[in-house]
């Protein structure tokens, strides 16, 4: 019987944690986790951006979120997987769950599952399929090494920087491995990915299972990608969890896919799991060893992004994608990690900043409201927001300069600032608060599955209690 999945992390007082006010301000929903929304986020001294995974800290999955915050403390120093920075928690009014503010390294580029979904026909190039797979090996080789299964493997917790890096997120549901035996018996994760054997822990309270789990859920993930979506994903999750077990392991559709493709996913999807190849192994497979140059595929990738945001600002419709950057701002280049290709002089003052704080230096004053984003240029400052003194000068300049031009139409009589009212404006503007309805209702969508998952979580512990006593 596997222990604790706290065996051998460090307890976390979360209490402890400092409060983010006046180090951090969220700028937008962006996508959802396992245990939270997260959102884009900019550091309020130097400006960066970051990716903020916002919790409520409930007694329920008060353990999941510390075994996540020691997962990415521990084992985030990886250039596959997205840099942990710190955490920090928002006290809330007696009655209500305080919130853990988990912040790591942003992705600007969206998940995998983003990308099918803004490419022609839903499906990636091979080439770029092969280079995403070893990516992610290489990510799961360093997490297989610690003992640590992420158990979450699918497209949508792989995401990629502007420079087309992978990163895997989302340690919500992963477990560390019993050092001995090196089995889980816990039944967790997301259906449509979930391998076989993680499956038959809810049924067999003494089946196990290994860290060759995620490698089933990298070859759904390899269809996910080829052909836009997952096997069984019309059908209702809980059905598809009693015939992943019992059908023959899916398979590539389409004949255009290379025969290295084709045996990639055959080999990742082999039903016993103890016959299942290896991380290592898999490194070395031809499909994933015999590729094109990295360079010539990152380069492809980024100008897919670059191409794919374009559209997004020009487009008035809102896609359903739950992990995009804004495209409204450039997104400064993150420099602490190493990059398989494209090497960033320079240290990250962004990661570095993060330490001082939570080890207590650099102090300032927090501020207890929270202060939204500068609103665009020529608009009325809202609930007492103060423009910086660089801005008020710029004004004071320009109401001068209007003062003593005698070309410049008579301004109204009155000193606030005109708050634009032309038809673009208000067109944008409708087209914003359409943009947000939507993403509140991809919200309610991804809590009520949540919600589903943590019901058979909770299921499976209490099939699996009376044998833990027993024991």
């Amino acid at each position: 019987m596997a222990q604790s999945t706290n065996v051998s992390l460090d307890d976390i007082d979360l209490s402890s944690l400092r409060d983010p006010a006046g180090i951090f301000d969220l700028i937008e929903v962006v996508g959802n986790g396992t245990y939270g929304q997260v959102y884009k986020g900019r550091h309020t001294k130097t400006g960066q951006l970051a990716a903020i995974k916002v919790m409520s800290v409930t007694e329920d999955e008060e353990e999941e979120i510390k075994l996540e915050i020691n997962v990415l403390k521990k084992y985030s120093n990886h250039r596959n997987i997205a840099t942990y920075y710190g955490a920090f928690i928002k006290k809330s009014p007696p009655g209500k769950d305080d919130q853990l503010w988990l912040v790591m390294e942003f992705c600007g580029a969206g998940s995998i599952t983003d990308m099918v979904k803004a490419t022609k026909g839903n499906s990636l190039k091979e080439e770029w399929i092969a280079y995403i797979c070893r990516e992610i090996l290489r990510g799961l080789a360093h997490l297989h090494s610690k003992k640590v299964i992420h158990r979450d493997i699918k497209g949508q917790n792989v995401l990629l920087t502007d420079n087309a890096e992978i990163k895997l997120v989302d340690f919500g549901v992963s477990a560390q491995l019993d050092k001995t035996v090196g089995r889980r018996n816990t039944f967790i994760g997301t259906p449509y990915w979930m391998a076989p054997e993680v499956i038959a822990c809810d049924e067999n309270p003494d089946a196990t299972y290994d860290n060759k789990s995620d490698l089933w859920s990298l070859g759904i993930t390899g269809i996910e990608m080829a052909e836009g979506k997952p096997p069984l994903c019309d059908m209702h999750p809980m059905r598809a969890l009693f015939l992943i077990p019992r059908n023959p392991p899916p398979r590539l559709k389409s004949k255009k896919w290379s025969k290295k493709l084709h045996s990639f996913c055959e080999a990742c999807l082999i039903k016993q799991y103890q016959e299942r190849p290896s991380t290592e192994q898999l490194l070395k497979h031809p499909f994933i060893k015999d590729q094109p140059t990295e360079r010539q595929v990152r380069i492809q990738l980024k100008e897919h992004i670059d191409r794919h945001k374009k559209n997004r600002r020009t487009d008035d419709h809102e896609t359903d994608f739950e992990y995009e950057g804004s495209g409204d701002e450039e997104d400064p280049v993150n420099e602490g990690e190493p990059s398989s290709i494209m090497q960033i002089p320079g240290e990250s003052t962004l990661k570095r900043n993060f330490q001082q704080i939570q080890e207590g230096e650099g102090r300032r004053t927090p501020n207890p409201l929270y202060q939204p984003p500068a609103p665009p240029r020529g608009a009325q400052n809202h609930r007492g927001h103060q423009p910086s003194p660089q801005q008020q000068n710029h004004r004071d300049n320009r109401d001068q300069r209007r003062q003593h031009q005698p070309n410049i139409p008579p301004q109204p009589q009155h000193h606030a600032p005109q708050r634009p009212d032309s038809r673009d404006h208000q067109r944008e503007r409708e087209r914003d608060r359409e943009r947000e309805r939507q993403r509140e209702r991809e919200r309610e969508r991804e809590r009520e599955r949540q919600r589903q998952q943590n019901q058979q979580h909770r299921a499976a512990q209490q099939i699996q209690q009376p044998t833990r006593q027993q024991i």
